[in-house]
């Protein structure tokens, strides 16, 4: 029943315009804005450079991957919880909550279904971005990629995978709010706190944070904190799908 389940959530999510939209949103955004501030940089235009802080100073595969990191750290996360606040705060606002209650499936159920439709598609959004990044690179005349940066292209697909881990509190937001609203607002705010954990020096003891810490320097975090961050997406999973459980007609 639960692989049946997963597929019609998959099919759903295959002809969304939604996701297909986020998906070239995200993809050939965060590539874009990182070649323009890598051209930038290059040109040694003062305000692109100053932006960069000591990062533009570098050149190469560095400037790029860092650049990258930035963008995508905060792009991603908030690209991943407004999709997941449509996939399930949709169901409320089209009212087609209801419908789900005569399936043969159960409600966690199918909240299970749609984050593991959710958790393949930004498999595939870390992968579309990883090669994006790949080809705009070479495309710069970076030539190809030494094992160092082969290692940090690495560290941007996991990157993107752990900010999808870390967007599904917004799933149980838009759960519990019955729109798509809440879980964006849930997603700004977990941007917002994770720039301002990096301001407050705690950057890689908070879960939202430390990926991106991660990706720029390994060494920064610890394996004890980059272990939180699975942790995160786990407890809001079981979150999500225990609410789904409790779903009445009448709310």
């Amino acid at each position: 029943m639960i692989r049946t389940t997963i597929a019609v959530e998959a099919r759903k999510a295959l002809y969304s315009t939604v996701l297909t939209t986020t998906t070239a949103l995200l993809t050939l955004g965060i590539t874009a804005l990182a070649v323009v501030m890598a051209l930038g940089a290059r040109a040694g235009n003062e305000q692109v450079v100053a932006q960069l802080g000591p990062m533009g100073e570098l050149e190469g595969w560095p400037l790029l991957m860092g650049i990258v990191f930035q963008i995508a750290a905060a792009a991603v996360l908030l690209g991943f919880g407004t999709a997941l606040s449509w996939i399930f705060g949709r169901e409320f606002m089209d009212g087609t909550i209801s419908g789900l209650f005569a399936l043969p499936a159960s409600l966690q159920a199918i909240a299970f279904a749609k984050l593991v439709v959710f958790l393949l598609w930004s498999a595939l959004i870390a992968l579309l971005v990883t090669a994006a990044i790949l080809v705009a690179g070479l495309a710069l005349g970076l030539g190809f990629p030494g094992l160092f940066d082969l290692a940090a292209l690495s560290r941007l697909f996991v990157l993107v995978i752990g900010s999808g881990l870390l967007a599904i509190p917004a799933a149980w937001a838009a759960t519990l709010g019955r729109g798509l609203l809440p879980g964006i607002a849930v997603s700004v705010i977990l941007v917002a706190s994770a720039q301002f954990a990096v301001v407050a020096g705690s950057g890689a003891w908070y879960p939202i944070a430390a990926p991106t810490f991660w990706a720029m320097d390994p060494a920064a975090v610890t394996g004890w904190q980059l272990g939180l961050v699975p942790a995160v997406g786990l407890v809001f999973t079981l979150a999500t799908v225990w609410t789904w459980r409790g779903l009445q007609l009448d709310r």
